[in-house]
């Protein structure tokens, strides 16, 4: 498995098939992953703290890997998407 460190690695693909195979035995590493989620979050933002059972972090932090995402973006999609379906839900009533 060819892992991916820098994106300057990803060539251009004529097809979605070519796409396709590429990925298939490629992966990215997830530093790299990491470091492009923080730099496209550079919006104002507010630190906070949330207390957490140690196994429901560890499970958490398990599918983050698992995506390749650092596990604070991924509860932040995760809190958004939720936000989303509430206000869906509030404006259809």
């Amino acid at each position: 498995m060819k892992l991916i460190a820098n994106w300057a690695e990803v060539p251009k693909f004529e097809s979605e098939d070519d796409e396709a195979l590429f990925w298939k035995d490629t992966r990215i590493e997830p530093r790299l992953m990491n470091q492009s989620l923080l730099k496209a979050d550079n919006r104002d933002s507010t630190t906070i703290t949330l207390r957490f059972d140690p196994r429901m972090l560890a499970r958490i932090k398990r599918i983050a890997r698992s995506r390749y995402l650092n596990y604070q973006s991924m509860i932040k999609q995760w809190l958004s998407e939720r936000l989303e379906r509430e206000q869906r839900e509030t404006n259809g009533q």
